[in-house]
């Protein structure tokens, strides 16, 4: 059902936002200043691409031990400086394609996917894609460390 909903999304506009996520991430290359987000960038390039099958988490809910410094003020610099380069633009592509998807009555899945990309366009770095079985494992284990 993953690779259905999959290759529906790249056929009902999934293709247009992973442009816009390489372009993104082609762009972070190249200045300078913005070569820390490159990686958040293609971490959710992957996500754009291949929606299902895959979740964005935040670094720390896969190692809680350790000593991540994603999101000190480095990376609160660093999502902010991506708000106002890529952010804002990216978000708005992926809510104007999930509409598009949501008025057609096979795209309604595709789209409410399109709407939680679109909330982590604006904050994405300290995130990685991970397998859904990955993500729900990680919190799990979570779970159980914090009930001990």
């Amino acid at each position: 059902m993953r690779t259905v909903l999959n290759i529906l999304n790249f056929v009902l506009g999934g293709f247009a936002t992973t442009l816009g996520w390489l372009l993104a991430t082609l762009v972070s290359i190249l200045l300078i200043v913005t070569l820390p987000l490159s990686r958040s960038c293609w971490e959710i390039t992957k996500l754009s691409l291949l929606p299902y099958g895959n979740e964005a988490v935040h670094v720390d809910e896969l190692d809680p031990d350790s000593k991540s410094t994603v999101m000190n003020a480095g990376g609160t610099f660093l999502n902010i400086l991506w708000f106002i380069l890529f952010g804002w633009w990216l978000c708005l592509t992926h809510i104007f394609a999930g509409i598009a998807q949501c008025i057609t009555l096979i795209g309604i899945p595709v789209g409410i996917a399109n709407f939680k990309i679109a909330a982590i366009a604006l904050w994405p770095v300290g995130r990685r894609v991970v397998s859904v079985e990955t993500a729900r494992a990680a919190r799990e284990a979570n779970a159980r460390r914090r009930y001990q």
